[in-house]
């Protein structure tokens, strides 16, 4: 039998843990010397990553976790809805083909229900996606869409520009 709540540590002084199927990633910064003045740490902004493809979907939160983002992995649409009743991020990355019962457009209108939260949409998809989105009544600056295969690079670019954009 398999316990459905696990944590561990990974190396770098991260920790791991995996709560009703979803995947909390977390990294602590260490710095050499104390800050000169007393500053108030920053909280790290919390993205939901929502991708059925594991390995990308663990890659995607250790490059986030790594530059100061708390990363909750969900790999499928229902796991994301789940996760969304205890755990509010600052935006979401979602992939739009999610197999089984609840599709990624699912999971957008879910949170289109329930809360303002950004959202990055990832496909593969061959469609222009923003006039896709534009043609369905969405031209807020909380959507946007990053085409797969896409660099790391490329993803944290878009999540910094709508984090700037988007009211906290």
């Amino acid at each position: 039998m398999q316990d459905k709540d696990a944590a561990n540590t990974m190396p770098g002084g991260g920790d791991r843990s995996v709560v009703n199927g979803a995947t909390y990633i977390n990294t602590h910064v260490f710095v050499d010397s104390p800050p000169m003045q007393q500053e108030a740490p920053e909280t790290p902004n919390r993205i939901l990553v929502v991708e059925d493809d594991t390995s990308l979907a663990t890659l995607e939160a250790h490059f986030l976790a790594a530059h100061n983002f708390t990363v909750v992995i969900a790999n499928s649409g229902e796991i994301a809805v789940t996760t969304l009743e205890s755990f509010m991020p600052d935006l979401v990355v979602l992939d739009l083909e999610l197999p089984g019962s609840m599709s990624g457009w699912d999971v957008l209108q879910t949170l289109r229900k329930n809360a303002a939260v950004p959202v990055l949409l990832t496909t593969s998809m061959p469609l222009d996606m923003r006039k896709y989105l534009r043609s369905h009544g969405e031209t807020r600056s909380t959507l946007d869409h990053l085409a797969k295969p896409f660099a790391m690079q490329a993803l944290l670019k878009c999540i910094k520009r709508m984090l700037t954009i988007t009211p906290q």
